[in-house]
């Protein structure tokens, strides 16, 4: 199908301690709130146009409120409402204005797992900056993560609905296939999905300018005295460095640079062997991955999702 997806533009999240969870975002994660209403608090990282990449809102319980994604024109938006539509994928919203920080045309609807997806085009730029060298805060959004219990149903929903391309494979001799590499541009991932017990957000990616950066802005988060569970290394699959640490209510965030960018034109996806340790760490800096590890990124059961219907 025609790619009508253009980037990744924000992911939001639900929280009860409403607090806490800005003072880590806006703080040292290194994010800049830009606009906030009655227990609603829109994040922007400073080097990017988006309005924001982050939205947090306190409620009664944890959970994903939604993954927003860009896209070219209004008339991509209402094309693609129409194609989801004829396809049977259940609208939240139909076109119209958004009336989030920057306004624009979008909608919303469910993926297969019940998550609720936001697509939207002509959101207002917002003035951003180059980050400097040194400069160990966040460029930009890099990509999401997502748990599934059934990992190549989710992927074919996807790719069947929204035009994501597979990248590449991670798989085990005794585990099988763990994670999906999607695409929607020749950035080697915008989302990933990884193989869980039960739906749920898996981590939320950061990139930073550079090497550098990455290393001088783990090494503050660090010591700051936030819970690091893996990293730093740089995986095989997308070639990104990683240090994925937790926020305050057990959400996974990873700092990260260098992803990947490939020709579309010659790219074969791989299925790599996560079970080799070069595979999950080229470096060999990190603490290897463990079931321990893993489990971390779980995370809790996301209430919040709708039952979607089966397809």
């Amino acid at each position: 199908m025609n790619r009508l997806l253009t980037h990744l533009r924000h992911v939001d999240l639900a929280v009860p301690d409403f607090e806490k969870q800005l003072d880590f975002y806006s703080g040292v994660w290194g994010l800049t709130e830009t606009a906030s209403d009655s227990g609603i608090s829109f994040l922007a990282a400073e080097g990017s146009p988006e309005q924001y990449v982050v939205r947090l809102r306190r409620a009664e319980e944890k959970r994903l409120d939604l993954v927003s994604y860009g896209a070219a024109t209004p008339a991509d938006v209402d094309t693609l409402a129409e194609q989801l539509l004829a396809q049977g994928v259940q609208l939240i919203t139909r076109p119209g204005g958004v009336d989030t920080p920057g306004g624009g045309y979008g909608f919303r609807f469910f993926d297969c797992d019940g998550r609720t997806i936001e697509v939207s085009a002509d959101v207002a730029a917002r003035k951003h900056r180059r980050i400097e060298t040194q400069e160990s805060i966040p460029v930009r959004l890099s990509h999401v993560v997502l748990n599934s219990p059934d990992l190549d149903r989710t992927r074919r929903w996807y790719e069947q609905h929204l035009g994501f391309r597979l990248s590449d494979t991670l798989s085990s001799p005794h585990m099988g296939e763990v994670m999906h590499f999607l695409r929607i541009s020749n950035q080697h991932h915008s989302m990933a999905l990884a193989k869980g017990p039960h739906t749920s957000l898996h981590h939320v990616s950061f990139e930073l300018r550079g090497l550098d950066e990455y290393m001088y802005g783990t090494g503050r988060v660090l010591r700051a005295g936030v819970r690091k569970i893996w990293g730093p290394g740089r995986h095989l699959a997308g070639n990104n460095t990683f240090s994925y640490f937790l926020d305050p209510h057990g959400n996974t965030v990873e700092y990260t640079t260098e992803l990947e960018s490939l020709d579309e034109d010659t790219w074969h996806p791989h299925v790599y062997d996560f079970s080799q340790p070069e595979v999950t760490d080229q470096w060999g800096t990190a603490n290897p991955m463990s079931e321990i590890v893993a489990k971390e990124s779980f995370n809790d059961v996301d209430r919040g999702v709708f039952v979607a219907p089966p397809v």
